[in-house]
């Protein structure tokens, strides 16, 4: 006679779905499927090899259910993600009375999973019905987790409260909930309570949660405090997920050395820490630090993941440093992630801030998807490298794609159109502006009135500005530029003691360079000095370098140079390159090599990298027709590796940009 001890044993044995099919009957026939202890086992066999339909017809022909038949059942189906059929098998258990603490948790997860809150809720109410919530700490938090996830934090801390001493895993559930939920000075809050609780032991996943609220806050100090505990504990020696959230947060919060010292000290480091590393140096202007750390980390031959790249990449941009940036673009083409389109657009980025933006339309070119924000990067990086032409083609590209240029994009081709010149794509951007609802912006329109005015449409600037009631200091300064760049400094003038006069709007350094430059293309000395005397002693704004430079301009135009000179020399602070390169310009104009020398040797003393000033003595030296001295400054220019822009000539022909360059015909 076979017993119940055997055929358990060769129930365990099973390897196939063949061997408890050939069992089940023979344990029918000798009467063993009432042995409830047999019966969960076959269940569970079942449950491994079959089909939930299977499972539960199997349970329907055992005629005594156990709770832990019934556990099994759940447990197979919560495990395999049939977690309706778990909300269909408990009216089953409650019928029978057979609830415990197990089947009830099981159940409210699949609740969560489901998103089925009010059923949940009919569970919680049963349970407290039956057993009372404080029933298990363990139940708490499975309520609490449920309610949480779905934004309910008023009844989660209602079965809080119900709990008379709470364990650590349901205040930590608490402090997870007010985070998931957008509370994360809530989520402070409780911690604080929790902390002072005795009994309470704060474990390595509760003050991860804490580290991350104290982040999402900005709650330096608090940080630090769990630092601190850390320490008193001994939580510092295995919690390497813990000191990696601190690290993050110090780096979010600019705490640089806080941050390297505990990375100095940590025990034990993986990638996450090297990136939090090199993260929080890469975002807080320590862009050689980051460097020089990814270097070490790749000499010690540690993993590098996307993130590790993507700050290495972002401290290549802030320090221009174009040749690490090329290692790291081979970097990312051996390890297969180039063509990931967050890292493609990172080295777009990296590219045009380190002045090559061939290399960043290469890697444009060959992204396979590409997103809006890879097409603000490459069209942004155009305009900012001088290729306004190539920026316009973006655009057109971008339409093509299906995406629409958001407001940051419309000022940047705006920008694009004023140094090409060309109306028409002025107006189509326009008509683009007003079609996605941006029209009105401050920003927007004017850029919309110096793209205008660059285009030669004047009217055009007039009609923006007229239509805007709501005028602040950039609109007024737009159109103050606007003006100037048409020879109009009295309009500009009037305009601007209209502004004065009948505005509430008071101007300030952006204006004042604005209305001084209109002086300075129309020629009006005089007024230019008044408006700069009114700038400095009636509204009390200290001119920056670019001021003194439009004012030196102005007088280097009128052809004062000596006068500018002796301006220069009363400005008290450091004279930058915008002043000595508008004196040096003025030189060249008058053919003032004696001044000219004096002010190209200041420039050159600043590092400059613009090779338009060497360009400007040259000129000098060779309207004195003295060529040993042109070849010198220009040999300057090729041994500095000093690049000059090719000029070009556009014309705008039945709606195409066509660019003219060495072209001696006109």
């Amino acid at each position: 006679m076979v017993t119940v001890h055997q055929l358990s044993k060769l129930l365990e044995a099973c390897k196939t779905w063949r061997c408890p099919d050939q069992l089940h009957p023979f344990a029918i026939k000798t009467g063993l499927t009432h042995d409830t202890h047999f019966a969960a086992q076959l269940i569970a066999i079942y449950s491994r090899f079959t089909t939930p339909r299977t499972t539960r017809k199997l349970l329907d022909e055992i005629p005594e259910r156990t709770l832990r038949i019934f556990n099994t059942i759940l447990k197979y189906y919560y495990g395999h993600g049939q977690h309706k059929e778990c909300l269909l098998l408990f009216p089953s258990l409650v019928s029978s009375k057979k609830l415990d603490l197990y089947s009830v948790c099981i159940s409210l997860k699949a609740c969560a999973a489901l998103g089925e809150s009010d059923y949940g809720k009919i569970i919680h109410g049963l349970v407290r019905k039956t057993h009372g919530v404080s029933w298990h700490a363990f139940l708490g938090s499975a309520l609490v987790e449920i309610y949480s996830k779905f934004g309910k934090m008023d009844d989660a801390i209602c079965v809080f409260d119900e709990f008379p001493k709470p364990d650590t895993v349901l205040w930590s559930t608490v402090v997870t909930g007010y985070l998931k939920n957008g509370g994360p000075k809530r989520a402070l809050e409780f911690f604080a309570r929790m902390a002072r609780e005795e009994g309470i032991v704060l474990d390595s996943i509760a003050l991860v949660s804490v580290v991350s609220a104290c982040a999402q806050t900005s709650e330096l100090k608090a940080g630090r405090s769990v630092h601190s505990y850390m320490i008193r504990t001994g939580l510092s020696e295995n919690g390497l997920s813990l000191l990696n959230a601190l690290l993050n947060l110090y780096g979010k919060m600019g705490s640089v050395s806080y941050a390297a010292n505990l990375f100095d000290k940590m025990p034990q480091k993986d990638s996450i820490s090297w990136g939090c590393m090199i993260s929080c140096y890469a975002h807080n202007g320590c862009s050689k630090e980051a460097l020089c750390l990814f270097d070490v980390m790749l000499e010690r031959e540690i993993e590098v993941n996307t993130v590790v790249v993507l700050s290495a990449l972002h401290a290549c941009e802030a320090s221009h440093d174009l040749n690490m940036g090329r290692r790291i673009h081979k970097l990312v083409i051996r390890k297969k992630i180039d063509l990931d389109i967050l890292v493609s657009t990172t080295l777009i980025d990296m590219y045009m801030s380190c002045c090559s933006p061939d290399e960043a339309i290469q890697v444009f070119d060959r992204m396979p998807v590409k997103d809006r924000v890879s097409f603000s990067a490459v069209l942004s990086g155009c305009v900012e490298n001088g290729r306004a032409r190539k920026a316009v083609g973006v655009l057109s590209d971008m339409l093509a794609s299906g995406f629409r240029p958001d407001l940051f994009d419309s000022v940047k081709i705006l920008k694009a159109c004023s140094e090409l010149g060309v109306f028409h794509q002025t107006s189509c951007v326009h008509g683009l502006i007003i079609r996605d609802g941006l029209y009105g912006n401050s920003f927007i329109n004017a850029s919309l009135i110096e793209s205008y005015a660059k285009c030669g449409s004047l009217e055009g600037s007039i009609v923006i500005f007229e239509q805007m009631l709501d005028r602040d200091t950039v609109i007024w300064s737009s159109m103050f530029s606007a003006y100037g760049l048409h020879g109009k400094g009295h309009e500009a003038l009037k305009l601007f003691h209209q502004m004065t006069k009948n505005s509430s709007i008071s101007p300030n350094e952006l204006t004042f360079l604005s209305i001084l430059s209109a002086c300075s293309h129309t020629g009006l000395l005089e007024e230019g000095v008044d408006i700069f005397n009114t700038m400095v002693g009636k509204y009390g704004i200290k001119p920056n370098s670019k001021h003194y430079g439009i004012l030196v301009d102005l007088l280097g135009r009128m052809g004062e140079l000596d006068k500018a000179m002796g301006f220069i020399d009363q400005i008290q602070e450091t004279v930058g390159a915008d002043v000595w390169g508008a004196l040096l310009n003025s030189c060249r104009i008058y053919g003032n090599s004696k001044i000219g020398k004096i002010a190209a040797e200041k420039v050159f003393d600043l590092n400059t990298r613009d090779a338009g000033h060497y360009i400007l003595l040259s000129n000098i030296y060779a309207y004195e027709e003295n060529w040993c001295e042109v070849a010198r400054v220009r040999n300057l220019v090729r041994e500095k590796e000093l690049k000059r822009l090719s000029g070009q000539s556009f014309i705008e022909t039945r709606h195409e940009i066509c660019a003219i360059t060495n072209d001696m015909c006109h």
